[in-house]
């Protein structure tokens, strides 16, 4: 019996979700990788990036950035990779074509062997500042390697298959350590330079009991009346604003610094200045 046709309503369908997934995705891995970058960032301030409260759309959004070498690395390694695969397989017939395929695989077996000892090794090499990027990358480059030898073989065994699985979970490995230190980088520039932030003026009703160290300068305003703002701070520059809160750090960098919450209400004043910098 012949299939009926498919409708123009089941096309328009058809075309929907092979669409919506890839997007979905893709939505899904730049949320991540965002997610992992503001963590760190914040987190150099002493800050939980959950209690910030941002969107979905604001880590997509802070993706590209630590996404930015990884991508080019994988590109770039790809266009080489065609490349090089090319070369190979226009000469697969020389008499040398077997031995490149035997070192392409012992390389990866010891690039295996390395990363896997690595693993292992975890509880005493674990604190070495760059574990989480030297073991996914030689775990990955292994895998890949020992595939691409295998494939080279003709070789279709489904290990094969897992191989490339391993090597998809160690990039990712690898991408979310680079997102981790592109946040912490992001956030030592700006402790480096406070004073770029926008810079804030804070009146509000209770003293905030802000400690000395932080360099913030606090005056009980000698005008105002007992239920007004009496309390002015400043020195004070805009890290982050949440939904119903902001984030305010000192405007220089010291081990006494602390980054102070204010929630937006009835109860606090906030003032934004002008550059010191008049237009021409």
């Amino acid at each position: 019996m012949s299939e009926t046709p498919p409708t123009g309503i089941d096309r328009w369908v058809s075309l929907a979700t092979s669409f919506v997934a890839p997007v979905t995705l893709i939505s899904a891995v730049l949320f991540y990788f965002g997610y992992v970058a503001a963590r760190a960032q914040y987190d150099y301030f002493g800050l939980d990036v959950d209690v910030i409260g941002l969107s979905t759309r604001d880590y997509v959004m802070r993706s590209p950035q630590p996404l930015l070498t990884p991508m080019l690395i994988l590109v770039l390694g790809g266009v080489a990779v065609v490349a090089f695969d090319h070369w190979v397989r226009g000469h697969a017939t020389d008499g040398w074509f077997r031995r490149l395929v035997t070192a392409v695989l012992g390389a990866g077996l010891v690039l295996l062997a390395v990363g896997t000892a690595l693993l292992a090794a975890f509880t005493v090499v674990g604190g070495w500042a760059y574990y989480s990027l030297v073991t996914p990358v030689l775990l990955g480059g292994g895998a890949a390697l020992v595939a691409y030898a295998l494939r080279l073989r003709g070789n279709l065994e489904p290990r094969i298959v897992l191989l490339w699985v391993g090597v998809a979970a160690c990039v990712i490995w690898a991408t979310a350590t680079t997102a981790q230190w592109t946040g912490r980088g992001l956030a030592m520039e700006q402790a480096r330079n406070l004073r770029s932030l926008p810079s804030v003026v804070l009146d509000t009703r209770e003293r905030m009991h802000i400690p000395a160290t932080a360099g913030v300068q606090e005056v009980v305003r000698p005008d105002a009346e007992e239920d007004d703002y009496r309390f002015r701070y400043w020195r004070l520059r805009l890290l982050i604003q949440g939904d119903d809160r902001m984030f305010l750090v000192p405007d220089t960098w010291s081990a006494g610094g602390t980054t102070i919450l204010v929630r937006l209400d009835d109860d606090v004043r906030v003032q934004f200045q002008f550059r010191n910098s008049p237009p021409d």
